[in-house]
């Protein structure tokens, strides 16, 4: 049996590499293979490869080349920020930040509160928006760093982090922002802005796995979290990730010059699945559709069904989206972020969150609009909830034996 053509719509996840960034890092793992950190000519000819890339990224975040400080991945980043303010102000025990974050902030964040620090997380509202007067309360003379996302990487929800930013600076705190899910997808410019770091993740948006970059503005105070050599002007020890980097590079130029397309096409692909689906499919709402969100994510549940057999039903047809469930031990329990916007207990374990990419097509939302709404059906004939039972009690496996 021919597996079946894959129909990607989990990008938030992962993305795939760009051609153009796999072709332009080639070179690095076979010819161009010096360190950069070497003083003769092989080593020195790869370094200003680095420099170049330091650049594109800096071009699109608006940044300048030196503060863009490359890391292996956006939860390094996250922690290299949030340690780096603690140890920048040891007399501040506290931090903010919001119940919706990627568990790359939330678990240094309770992590830390089992050491002493205390900490505030922020709610947010049925949309899944943040109120900044919650974040002016929040903030006082012991607070040493607030970190909010740019973008819900499970609803695709953007905060007003500019904002937030000059709150906080205001406050005399720094401030970072998780913006994995939003670089590439949003115009972003740092120039202006009173952000004192930024982590991004290069597979969000077609470079490869195992890339990131910490921004940090000039003048903010900063102890790295990596120490050893000499890299990266002292701020990430270890020897550079060429082909990487380069592959980097080649994907935050693709996605300053895709912006354009990012927020036109990719966002009626999106428009037009969600719009389809609320209105084929009989109980279904789209979480946060009322607030500014990126582009490309649509987080939309559906009453009376669980996630995961949905999934299970979709990847049966080649069809790859996420869910915002997870399967414990015992118990299904919807995500976090869910949870935090009071979505009902009924809709929330169906919630199911389609991602897209400048590399899908319409052919991919019909697929979806075609596949999708009979699997729903299905799956609500056989449901022990339908009837209006809660879904508590039963573990996502369980649920799954009634397809």
């Amino acid at each position: 049996m021919e597996n079946p053509k894959v129909i990607y719509l989990d990008n938030n996840a992962t993305t795939r590499v760009a051609p153009e960034a796999a072709e332009a890092m080639r070179p690095f793992f076979t010819e161009a293979y010096g360190n950069p950190s070497s003083m003769h000519f092989f080593g020195g000819g790869v370094q200003k490869h680095l420099d170049e890339a330091r650049q594109k990224v800096g071009a699109l975040i608006g940044a300048a080349p030196e503060e863009i400080v490359f890391t292996s991945c956006g939860t390094e980043s996250d922690s290299t920020a949030i340690w780096s303010a603690l140890r920048a102000y040891p007399e501040k025990k506290h931090i903010v930040t919001t119940k919706v974050e990627h568990p790359g902030v939330l678990n240094v964040c309770k992590f830390l509160e089992s050491q002493g620090w205390r900490v505030t997380y922020l709610p947010v509202d049925g949309e899944g928006r943040l109120n900044l007067e919650d974040l002016k309360l929040a903030v006082t003379p012991e607070t040493a760093i607030v970190s909010i996302m740019w973008a819900n990487n499970e609803t695709g929800v953007v905060f007003p982090v500019e904002e937030a930013a000059r709150i906080v600076h205001a406050k005399g705190a720094l401030f970072h922002t998780d913006a994995v899910q939003a670089v590439g997808k949003l115009p972003i410019n740092l120039k202006d802005a009173r952000i004192d770091m930024l982590s991004l993740s290069g597979h969000k948006f077609h470079a490869p796995k195992g890339i990131g970059v910490l921004y940090v503005r000039k003048g903010a105070r900063f102890s790295p979290f990596m120490m050893g050599g000499h890299q990266e002007r002292g701020r990430r020890a270890g020897t550079e990730n060429v082909p990487y980097i380069v592959g980097l590079g080649k994907a935050a130029e693709l996605a300053l010059n895709n912006m354009e397309k990012e927020n036109v096409y990719v966002k009626g692909l999106r428009d037009r699945l969600q719009a389809g689906l609320v209105k084929t499919i009989k109980n279904a709402r789209v979480n946060g559709g009322g607030a500014e969100r990126l582009p490309n994510t649509a987080n939309i549940s559906f009453e009376y069904v669980e996630g995961e057999s949905i999934l299970i039903m979709l990847s049966e047809k080649g069809i790859c989206a996420s869910s915002g469930s997870a399967c414990t031990s015992g118990s299904l329990e919807p995500s976090h972020v869910m949870l935090s916007m009071a979505v009902p207990q009924t809709y929330a374990h169906g919630s199911i969150r389609f991602s897209f990419s400048v590399y899908n097509t319409g052919e991919d939302v019909d697929a979806v609009l075609k596949e999708l709404p009979p699997i729903i059906e299905r799956l609500r004939a056989i449901s022990p909830f339908a009837d209006g039972k809660p879904l508590f009690g039963m573990d996502a496996c369980e649920a799954h034996k009634h397809c």
